[in-house]
């Protein structure tokens, strides 16, 4: 699993928007508990940032070289569709 948060040479940050008590942003909240302390150890340098507001619907953002940027809904999916989506966010370069 600790490979699968490696992240793409090319990303320079990422970036959870999501609700700190919502029904919406549940899952992500979960996602994160359990996934931030391993994506954090495997990439030490680069920023993984976490933004609650209240009434957010959840979203990961990707930014890479060059300021190109790439984001993803998260509402409504399970912890492991979120697991798949921000995998293939962190391992493509834009």
């Amino acid at each position: 699993m600790s490979g699968r948060y490696a992240f793409a040479k090319g990303l320079k940050e990422v970036r959870f928007l999501f609700c700190q008590s919502g029904e919406p942003s549940a899952a992500t909240r979960n996602f994160l508990l359990r996934a931030y302390p391993i994506m954090k150890k495997n990439n030490p340098v680069t920023p993984i940032l976490l933004r609650e507001a209240q009434g957010t619907l959840p979203k990961v953002y990707a930014r890479y070289e060059f300021g190109q940027e790439k984001s993803q809904s998260l509402e409504g999916l399970s912890d492991k569709q979120i697991e798949e989506t921000v995998t293939s966010l962190v391992k493509n370069e834009a």
